[in-house]
């Protein structure tokens, strides 16, 4: 009992706030700017530019493997080639974006791709691309985030962004990750 004599609660066993998480959309629109310029700055060809987005994605992805799965999932990670195809197209979208990636499907000519979908990817509304870059797509740095966030998490996989139906995400897993969930469905 308090020395007051009614029970409250101290400020040190109440949780922590989390807050939004949320981010304005033109202080991301600035800084993913900045990001690409400084890309830009460094690199000679839009392939090489590209490259670089790709990785810096890699790096974040990383990060974000932490902050996803030990944090918020209780250090519980995804066995099923579907299910994290299923957590990267909502749950990691949605806490990237805002919203769900607009679809997900698998490819009728290769068991080990499927396509990740979205209309207008975020990191492209806000960069304006030069006519002698036009095969610049920045959405390289999301199939960077993915593809780490996929091989860290134990399923290895090759991730491209292609400028197909807005843009396309085309990941391409490695047959050891096919084969382990082919296995997983016949027991």
């Amino acid at each position: 009992m308090s020395l007051t004599g009614r029970n409250r609660t101290s400020i040190l066993d109440k949780p922590l706030s989390r807050g939004k998480g949320e981010v304005s959309l033109s202080c991301f629109a600035l800084l993913f700017s900045e990001v690409v310029q400084y890309c830009q700055n460094k690199s000679q060809t839009v392939p090489e530019l590209q490259t670089r987005l790709h990785e810096l994605g890699k790096r974040i992805g990383v990060k974000l493997i932490d902050l996803y799965f030990v944090r918020e999932r209780g250090g519980k990670r995804e066995i099923k080639l579907l299910n994290i195809l299923l957590f990267v197209k909502s749950t990691l979208w949605k806490a990237l974006f805002g919203k769900e990636a607009d679809k997900l499907e698998h490819s009728n000519d290769d068991e080990n791709t499927y396509y990740l979908m979205e209309k207008e990817p975020l990191v492209n509304r806000y960069i304006s691309v030069p006519r002698d870059k036009s095969s610049l797509n920045c959405a390289v740095m999301i199939a960077g985030i993915v593809e780490s966030i996929l091989t860290g998490t134990g399923f290895p996989a090759k991730v491209t962004a292609h400028w197909h139906k807005g843009t396309t995400y085309m990941v391409k897993f490695e047959d050891s990750v096919v084969a382990r969930d082919k296995s997983l469905e016949e027991r």
